[in-house]
């Protein structure tokens, strides 16, 4: 059977009375609106309750599903350990979620279980479920670092596999808001904050599901939210399925947003095929971009193109710029995915006889041997982005005071030790994290003394 319910909730242990004792009453429309879905659960009996957690095991590149016949938790360590849960794990469908993700080439299972304790973004709608039904199984599902696309269709397997094996099943999608909604709270403000509760409750309020994609990774970081990629599983869930939506409460008093939606099945609606509408205007828009794209670019795509679909160096065409022929310069050739690094290798200084001969072998490296990444597939070809930055001549700075994290990039030297950052890349927004960065990547400490260079790129994309 299909999804017969979905619910956006947030997870914080202070509305549970036995650990607010008291405090909880700051927050009353969420626990009035908590209350509401408990109910509007139990009315429907689903035989299962999907839960997505980001406090459940969590990986960069998988997503872990709870394994085994059943768990326990507690708020012990929120000072109440007599609020206990026992919960029993619907096995059947939680393999059946694995065998069709491996099958479809997600990475998403039950292995890699590091905590099989119950956690607090779980227990907490688990709270108040049960204190009006529990004729249910438990199938908990954690996030994953993996991009929003992915979780959503981890989304549409588990509703493929509720499906497949016939289960009335509810998800309920735990995640707090923004944690920077006011100065007094516990993570400070940040304007972002607000900027992402009043955006995310207007999109879920709406279920306009496929807005939650336009959410950039920098703005949700910035406003240190903890559940979108959980409500974009829930989304997944629901794809081609006309919803009523109904936003049930919004709180901020406590500088963490908290947003309850309830959203129910209304039949199908192939215009809400989201990810597919997505994913057609990403392969129009990077269509366009490639034909327009100049020469080093150009010449790095047929460069990846050649290693990745054939294995073999491409060779140097012979109609290039004599820019690209003639000259020799070190180069990094960027390759990003669904806008997420995908591969990055490059050059301080010339290699080769030609800046040609530096991009083509260069994107070779980035596609097939940057440690961070599995080589490119082919299927991955598709999605992908190609930038190349040409370098000027490094020259040494006395201080950080001659830096520009925008206009110049960073070497950072110690005797063999070096590491280089290119200028203006998102997140990297001021000096002091472009050395550090650099530092990293070269192994070394904040507290050694180093030789700082600049250097200016020619970026070409």
């Amino acid at each position: 059977m299909p999804i017969i319910a979905a619910y956006m909730v947030p997870h914080p242990p202070m509305i549970v009375p036995e650990v607010g004792r008291g405090s909880e009453r700051q927050i009353e429309a969420t626990r009035a609106a908590y209350a509401r879905v408990a109910e509007d659960i139990a009315a429907l009996a689903p035989e299962t309750v999907i839960l997505t957690s980001p406090h459940a095991t969590m990986y960069a590149d998988y997503f872990h599903i709870s394994p085994g016949r059943s768990a326990e938790g507690s708020f012990a360590r929120f000072r109440a350990p007599g609020v206990r849960f026992w919960e029993e794990y619907d096995a059947e469908l939680a393999k059946t979620i694995e065998r069709l993700a491996i099958a479809g080439g997600l990475p998403a299972g039950t292995r890699g279980e590091r905590d099989p304790e119950l956690d607090h973004g779980t227990m907490v709608p688990l709270y108040f479920i049960r204190q009006v039904y529990s004729g249910f199984r438990l199938v908990r599902v954690g996030l994953s670092g993996l991009p929003l696309e992915d979780h959503y269709r981890l989304g549409q397997l588990i509703r493929r596999a509720a499906d497949e094996t016939g289960r009335r099943a509810v998800l309920v999608a735990s995640g707090d808001l923004s944690h920077k909604l006011q100065s007094y709270g516990p993570y400070g403000y940040a304007p972002e904050g607000p900027q992402y509760d009043a955006r995310i409750m207007d999109v879920c309020g709406r279920a306009a599901f496929g807005e939650l994609f336009d959410f950039d990774e920098a703005f949700c970081e910035r406003a240190a939210e903890c559940g979108h990629r959980s409500f974009v599983i829930m989304a997944g869930a629901l794809d081609g399925v006309a919803v009523a939506a109904e936003k049930l409460s919004h709180e901020d008093v406590t500088g963490v947003g908290y947003g309850v939606c309830a959203f129910h099945p209304a039949g199908t609606d192939e215009a809400r095929r989201f990810l597919d509408i997505r994913q057609r205007e990403q392969e129009r828009r990077l269509r366009e971009e490639r034909a327009k794209c100049d020469p080093w670019v150009n010449l790095a795509w047929q460069s990846v193109e050649s290693w990745v679909l054939h294995h073999r160096v491409a060779a140097i065409p012979g109609d290039l710029p004599e820019e690209l022929t003639r000259r020799r310069a070190g180069a990094f050739v960027s390759i990003h995915k669904q806008g997420r690094l995908r591969g990055c290798i490059g050059t301080i200084s010339p290699t080769r006889d030609s800046l040609a001969e530096e991009i083509i072998h260069n994107a070779v490296s980035a596609s097939a041997r940057d440690p961070r990444f599995d080589p490119i597939r082919p299927d991955e070809l598709k999605w992908l982005e190609i930038s190349v930055d040409v370098l000027g001549e490094p020259e040494p700075v006395a201080s950080e005071a001659e830096l520009d994290v925008k206009r110049y990039g960073v070497i950072v030297s110690r005797g063999h030790r070096r590491g280089l950052l290119l200028p203006d890349l998102d997140g990297v927004d001021t000096v002091r994290q472009q050395v550090d960065i650099a530092r990293r990547k070269a192994g070394i400490e904040p507290d050694e003394k180093v030789e700082l260079q600049r250097f200016e790129v020619v970026r070409h994309t």
